[in-house]
């Protein structure tokens, strides 16, 4: 009796365990091997990445320094701003950043040299997983792992912008106001550079991470642990889930929890709808092998 299709692939990718780990070793010399170059690449330009981190700070800088005498009007300016509606003012002094240890913005940079190879090698470090999974998956579960693996990667990254461009020169830019500079007072915001660099990345892996719902639901659904009517049963405790999560992965202020708490909210709706999708496909499934049982 032949075998299907599918069953045949997985039959013919059958292997003893030596290849297995032969195979395995094969994947994680490449992942290493990239990462690698990617720390390199990222070391070699770690003042013009640290640069580039430093444009959210920047602009909430340069928006409280024009509209400092009134906080509300620097919080609408920055929003014009970052909508692209104003021009951010000039730059009429020098960002200062310190660093108390000898070593510590050398570590820094290491660091950052660190997160950029992971996330600048991802793509590859993907493929690298998917090439070793798929030889043992069916040809449909590869066809429906596929948009998520181009999905995962979209998504982060819409998290991550979000980040750069809203997130973070609001949180900055309420940092700067609490600043109290007075007749005999100063209490001045001068971040060191290693805590900068670790509100930042902590920004753009809670944000990047959060953005990820979507595919963790729906491959749930996929694999029938969730369904739509469940997901929207359980939306007002999703929501309360929701806002929780973004009150301990950001800082403490309304405006940046706001920000990241709506766009998952969003993000649940649409994994609601993806959900729906899955079930409808498989029940067209179903109604199509029952009629061919039938016939048969």
């Amino acid at each position: 009796m032949s075998l299907p299709e599918d069953e045949s692939e997985i039959e013919a990718s059958r292997a003893p365990l030596l290849d297995h780990l032969i195979e395995l070793r094969k994947r994680l010399i490449m992942c290493v091997a990239a990462v690698v170059v990617g720390f390199g690449l990222c070391f070699a330009f770690a003042d013009p990445l640290y640069e580039l981190l430093l444009r959210p700070y920047v602009m909430a800088t340069q928006i409280y320094a024009s509209g400092s005498a009134n906080h509300t009007a620097g919080a609408f300016d920055l929003l014009l701003t970052q909508l692209g509606v104003k021009a951010p003012p000039p730059i009429t002094e020098t960002l200062r950043l310190q660093f108390t240890a000898p070593l510590e913005f050398f570590f820094t940079k290491l660091k950052l040299a660190g997160f950029g190879a992971v996330a600048l090698t991802f793509p590859v470090l993907a493929w690298q997983v998917y090439a070793f999974v798929a030889p043992g998956l069916y040809k449909r579960e590869r066809r429906a792992f596929l948009p998520f693996l181009l999905a995962a990667p979209l998504l982060f990254l819409t998290g991550t912008a979000l980040v750069y461009y809203v997130i973070l020169p609001f949180v900055l830019w309420f940092s700067l106001s609490q600043q109290m500079i007075g007749a005999g007072v100063a209490v001045e915001l001068i971040p060191k550079v290693s805590e900068y660099l670790t509100l930042v990345t902590t920004l753009l892996m809670a944000f990047g991470l959060c953005f990820q719902l979507p595919v963790v639901l729906t491959l749930l659904g996929q694999a029938g642990i969730v369904s739509s009517e469940a997901l929207r049963g359980g939306r007002r405790y999703a929501i309360v889930g929701v806002f929780v999560v973004a009150a301990v992965v950001t800082p403490p202020d309304p405006i940046s929890q706001t920000m990241l708490a709506i766009p998952i909210i969003l993000l649940y709706e649409i994994s609601i709808w993806c959900v729906r999708l899955i079930e409808r496909r498989r029940a067209r499934e179903d109604a199509a092998a029952g009629t061919d049982v039938v016939t048969t």
